[in-house]
């Protein structure tokens, strides 16, 4: 097995034909940074230089997959309309990027095995749904809180979502932003296996070594072809521009209003637990 060291926010390894991209912001629950979304780019590109990888397995490192977008890129003041239009300029790329990051995960040329545990949320879910496959712990919590911040989602989610849920499914999750478990997860299609927290590692090794026994160009004409009918369903490049709704969310003051008292009342929670 070797390690690839370049990357700061995530842990990329090879073992002959198995690949691994694990997010690795342990102390930060995983969330995902403009960094990682970057490294995410990178990640992907790394193991599709690599013609012997058939099977790439994405996890996180510590108690979560990942607490979804860090914070931090969204919770910054706006006072006036010229800030305003500086962070639109600033917020753009990053926009874009999570996009980018997803489009780049599903455009893999090996088949990706999402490995989830602790929380999955927002942005990470996302992420998750740019995988072929998902495995989930049975205590795995998911939610898309992302209304909650006053903004939408984003990075294509929506029409991923639809892909894999259905459109009224994808409202429900969306607009309430509630937690929901795993055996919910897989019955609506977001997961595709619930094992026990313990068997998690040995369930994914096990998956894919039965992928492995299979030819590359097989597993690579049945991916592509599945993505080319699923494409043809919902329209992934057409998602209404999400990039420039979340600016604009990010300018409007009621949703900004949203997303302070929202992070307010995340912080008290999370000192009480301390």
């Amino acid at each position: 097995m070797s390690t690839d060291s370049t990357f700061s926010t995530l842990t990329v390894m090879m073992d002959g034909p198995r690949g691994d991209i694990r997010l690795n912001r342990p102390d930060k629950l995983n969330a995902i940074s403009d960094t990682m979304l970057h490294e995410l780019v990178e990640a992907a590109h790394f193991c599709d230089a690599r013609s012997e990888i058939k099977v790439v397995v994405i996890s996180g490192a510590g108690r979560s997959f990942s607490a979804g977008a860090d914070v931090t890129m969204i919770d910054a003041p706006v006072e006036s309309t010229s800030a305003a239009r500086s962070l639109t300029q600033r917020r753009h790329p990053t926009a874009e990027a999570g996009s980018q990051m997803a489009d780049a995960i599903e455009g893999m040329e090996a088949v990706t095995v999402c490995q989830l545990h602790g929380h999955c949320v927002g942005g990470g879910a996302v992420l998750a749904s740019a995988c072929d496959i998902r495995v989930a712990a049975e205590g795995t919590v998911f939610s898309i809180p992302e209304l909650f911040l006053g903004i939408p989602l984003a990075w294509g989610g929506i029409p991923r979502l639809v892909r894999d849920v259905g459109a009224a499914k994808t409202k429900e999750l969306v607009m309430t932003g509630r937690r929901f478990g795993a055996a919910e997860a897989a019955a609506a299609g977001l997961v595709n296996r619930v094992v026990p927290e313990e068997r998690l590692e040995e369930e994914v090794r096990l998956l894919v070594d039965s992928l492995l026994d299979k030819s590359m160009f097989t597993l690579g004409a049945t991916k592509r072809y599945v993505n080319a009918v699923a494409e043809h369903m919902v329209d992934l490049k057409r998602a209404w521009n999400d990039a420039h709704s979340l600016e604009a969310a990010l300018r409007d003051p009621e949703s900004r209003a949203a997303r302070i008292s929202y992070l307010e009342r995340f912080r008290t929670d999370h000192q009480r637990s301390d």
